[in-house]
């Protein structure tokens, strides 16, 4: 049995190492069954005690209460063989009785007498055992509080706080949510916002701490107007809840402040994101409680905003049926807050009936009451779809005009949902038009199978129209007139081009711009713009006008694909000039054009026609290809330097799109966010992004590309260590990847931040690393001139001489590739680490060539801090009078920098006062007043 219980070891150490989740759940399920496949106890206990926390942790409160019976028996029969501290840091037996109330507390399933039950056992325990009581009063402080007996519960939070504490105490971070909470239950918002900003303050956390003390508080930080703060507790503390189902009421808590405060889409995108997790744990009944009143809240302000038909995704899973009862077709949002409400009813008559209070009764009161608050702050992470103008064509002939329209945009999916309510026309020459466009769209998706079943019906409606030569024609030709590319269509297009003039003029047009759209599928522009141009003079001797301003689209297509841009817009412009233009026409050609505008840096006026593209894709109801309008929209809005333009078209893109085509699109939005410096909302949405990529598989270095930017965000979040986390891990990806500029780049920024906190001897570790890894990409020269450079400024800081090496490196760089402002900042950098190292002279020589650099290219600003770093040098090295006039020059650059030539204007007047100058000192003084 030697090599199983060498495999339980390896499992144990690799679980005591492994955060909480899935893969550690798996290790644990295993070690327990490994443990009993060896028959002994001893390790077995030491797995369930494992998994007893481990279920806690995750939720699995069947697995936890089935887990810890077994050992509590096991301990009791034999406190020495299976003693209650394994001495692993993990809860010992005694801290894990502290869960098991709370547990059966949550399950209408379980009586007041077994909660009181074990309660008693735990008391009894504790005393045999000879500790302290707080755990105990803990335990019946949070039975009496969930009970809904408040005066019991006070006494004891009362007597809790008198009681000293022991290591079986609630640690500071529980102890300060959980009575935070009881306030705020208790209209004591104060005193909640009291002990949370103490635990944010102090740096306190736990399992599910800070972010359940943060969602407790949101609603005292609005009621006290306090409304940014409550927007940053609520970003915070659903970023750091989102992704473990066990914190449901966490969820809950910020779906609630999501709707009350204006944020009626993102609260309904919470809903449906987190509504699966109502079936994650049978037996967390009160959090199913706190849910659904929560999603009820939400749903019904959701209505108000005129959105009640909205479908909620994932409500209509069949795991939620026990819950939320059978449903005929997706839920809508006002249907599922009407069964969010009396579910919740249910469940809180069934705990109040087992407490014999009327507890959640006034849960259930305070939450509706509700209705009369709102707060306005914005969240701009979802949005609703706004009601297109589109109304449902009423009957076949304009189910045709709708489809025609679809088609002549390009929108495929959307033409073929019009297509069976516009094939009911009675005129065959309208349905011969409508199967043309059902073909090709069939032949475009590879679906030729369907399409070669489909021409015989199209050939008949020629027939039928009278059109018996296109009839021939397309019987002789089968699907080569509607995009087939292979060398017998190409060939049978090319004879039958050979002997059209006995043709009619239509089919001659067909015939050519059959051949010329292969042609330019080929990349041969030449060849469609010929074909392209006989086509036109057939439509206009038939008289088509749409398939010559099909043919026009054609042309302009083959013109683009040559290269040339400015023949390419003239011919659009004149083209969307034309009042003879569909709506799916212009569409097309605005889409075509604001491409054309963003390739040649009109960004503005490409946007602009992109959101034109937008408003008339609404009105015909395109919603998939409004969706890619919006990203169009967005992408150009972003390029002219619009991030909030952009981030409102992404949103509206992300609410159009599937649920499995939404990653592009929301790291996307979450970039704009950035750089409109929502940096918390883009935190959670890379975060959410990341994810995704990561359960997809997607390639290394895209998941780098999410996680250093997800590093970003937190950083501008102030989440500097949740930050450093995720530099790292993007380091981890881009090396993954063999990028090794990035890897270098995220180990920099990995580095500043330690830098920022006195980290300096890891972070000289990392930026060594990181050197090394740079020189493996000469080329990226702004990478390795950035990483030499923070590394010399590392070392320059500590006075260490391989700081000058580097930055001889450096301006090297600068000067082979004409970077001036470079040179510029690493000569600043040289003089300060040669101040460090007392070498003053020449400090102040390279800050005032520094500060010439900048000023020669217009950094006033750069030239200005320069100076006022030479000057602090000479007036700090008994050199005051040198000093004045670099200050001076320093005033001079900072004109137009208000804070710079404050700081100034102060030091340089002390300098002049030490000076005995008291009448200049006076006279600079006075530039800060003014």
């Amino acid at each position: 049995m030697a090599r199983p219980k060498k495999r339980f070891q390896q499992l144990i150490e690799e679980i005591d190492r492994t955060p909480w989740g899935p893969a550690e759940q798996a290790l644990v399920a295993e070690a327990v069954a490994l443990a009993i496949e060896i028959g002994d106890e001893r390790l077995e206990y030491e797995a369930r005690m494992r998994q007893t926390a481990s279920a806690n942790m995750v939720g699995a409160t069947d697995v936890m209460l089935n887990s810890f019976a077994w050992c509590l028996a096991h301990h009791d029969a034999d406190p020495q063989r299976f003693p209650a501290d394994l001495d692993n840091g993990g809860a010992d037996l005694m801290w894990q009785f502290k869960w098991m109330a709370s547990s059966l507390r949550s399950s209408p399933a379980f009586s007041q007498e077994q909660i009181a039950a074990v309660l008693d056992d735990m008391e009894s325990h504790y005393r045999a055992a000879g500790l302290g009581l707080s755990g105990v009063l803990t335990a019946r402080f949070e039975d009496a509080w969930d009970a809904g007996r408040f005066d019991a519960a006070e006494a004891l939070r009362v007597q809790l706080e008198a009681t000293p504490r022991d290591e079986h105490s609630h640690c500071d971070a529980c102890s300060r949510s959980q009575f935070a909470g009881f306030f705020a239950e208790t209209d004591r918002d104060a005193d909640a916002i009291r002990l949370v900003e103490e635990m944010i303050e102090g740096g306190f956390s736990c399992g599910e701490e800070p972010e359940h003390a943060l969602s407790r508080v949101l609603l005292p930080y609005l009621r006290a107007g306090r409304t940014e703060d409550a927007k940053t507790a609520h970003l915070r503390s659903y970023r750091l809840a989102k992704d473990n189902p066990d914190n449901l009421r966490i969820v809950a808590n910020n779906i609630v402040f999501a709707a009350i405060t204006g944020n009626e889409a993102r609260a309904l995108a919470l809903i449906e994101k987190h509504v699966a997790w109502l079936a994650h744990d049978g037996l967390n009944v009160d959090a199913h409680f706190a849910a659904l009143t929560a999603f009820a809240v939400a749903l019904d302000r959701v209505t108000a905003a005129g959105h009640g038909d909205t479908p909620v995704r994932g409500a209509d899973a069949p795991a939620l049926v026990p819950l939320l009862g059978a449903h005929d077709g997706p839920w809508s949002a006002a249907d599922l807050a009407a069964a969010a409400w009396s579910t919740a009813e249910r469940i809180g008559a069934q705990f109040d009936e087992r407490d014999g209070t009327d507890g959640h009764a006034r849960s259930l009161a305070r939450m509706r009451a509700l209705a009369d608050e709102r707060y306005d702050v914005p969240i701009r992470s979802d949005a609703f779809v706004a009601p297109t103008p589109a109304t449902t064509p009423a009957d076949p002939e304009a189910w045709y005009e709708r489809a025609m329209q679809l088609a002549q945009f390009g929108a495929e999916q959307e033409t073929l949902a019009a297509l069976p309510h516009a094939l009911e026309v009675d005129d065959p020459a309208q349905r011969a038009q409508l199967l043309s466009m059902h073909l090709g769209i069939l032949v475009a998706l590879d679906r030729v199978d369907e399409a070669e079943r489909l021409l015989p019906e199209r050939i008949a409606a020629l027939r039928a129209a009278g059109n018996e030569a296109q009839a021939d024609l397309e019987e002789r030709l089968k699907l080569a007139t509607f995009g087939l590319h292979t060398d017998e269509t190409m060939a049978a297009l090319e004879e039958e081009l050979a002997a059209a003039d006995r043709l009619p003029a239509w089919s001659r047009g067909d015939l050519a711009i059959s051949r010329a759209s292969l042609h330019l599928r080929a990349e041969e522009p030449d060849a469609a713009l010929d074909l392209a141009e006989l086509a036109a003079r057939s439509f206009a001797e038939a008289e088509d006008t749409r398939l010559s301003n099909t043919t026009t689209l054609v042309a302009i297509g083959a013109v683009l694909s040559k290269g040339d841009l400015d023949a390419g817009r003239t011919l659009l412009d004149r083209f969307l000039a034309q009042d003879d233009l569909s709506a799916g026409h212009r569409a097309h050609a605005l889409q075509t054009r604001a491409r054309v505008r963003g390739g040649t840096g009109a960004y503005q006026d490409g946007a602009t026609d992109a959101d034109e593209v937008c408003r008339l894709l609404a009105e015909l109801g395109a919603t998939r290809a409004l969706a890619d309008a919006h990203v169009l929209a967005g992408a150009l809005w972003e390029d002219a330097e619009e991030p909030e333009k952009a981030v409102a078209r992404y949103r509206l893109a992300a609410r159009l799109q599937d649920d499995g085509d939404r990653t592009g699109v929301d790291f996307r939005l979450a970039r704009a966010m950035l750089r409109a410096g929502d940096a918390e909302e883009a935190a959670e949405l890379f975060g959410d992004v990341l994810q995704r990529e990561e359960d997809a598989e997607t390639p290394a270095g895209s998941r780098a590309m999410t996680a250093s930017l997800l590093a970003r965000s937190l950083a501008e979040s102030g989440e500097f260590g949740q930050a450093v986390g995720a530099h790292g891990y993007a380091a981890e990806l881009f090396g993954q990847a063999e990028a090794h500029a990035d890897q270098a780049m995220a180990m920099t920024e990995q580095a500043k931040i330690l830098a920022r906190f006195e980290e300096h001897d890891d972070a000289v570790r990392l930026l060594e690393g990181a050197a090394d890894i740079a020189r493996r990409a000469p080329e990226a020269v702004g990478a390795l001139s950035e990483v030499l450079h923070s590394l010399g400024q590392a070392y320059g800081g500590r006075g260490d001489e391989r700081a000058f090496p580097l930055f001889d490196e450096v301006a090297a760089l600068a000067q082979e590739h004409e970077a001036g402002w470079l040179l510029a900042d690493v000569t600043d950098s040289r003089g300060r680490a040669l101040a460090q190292l007392g070498r003053i002279d020449e400090s102040v020589a390279a800050a005032l060539t520094a500060a010439d650099g900048f000023a020669a290219l217009g950094d006033q600003g750069a030239a200005g801090s320069s100076e006022l770093f030479a000057g602090r040098v000479l007036a700090g090295n008994d050199r005051p009078a040198d000093a004045v006039p670099v200050y001076r020059s320093a005033l001079d650059h900072a004109e137009s920098f208000p804070p710079l030539r404050q700081v100034a204007a102060l030091e340089l007047g002390d300098v002049l006062e030490a000076l005995g100058r008291h009448a200049e000192a006076a006279e600079v003084r006075a530039l800060v007043e003014n």
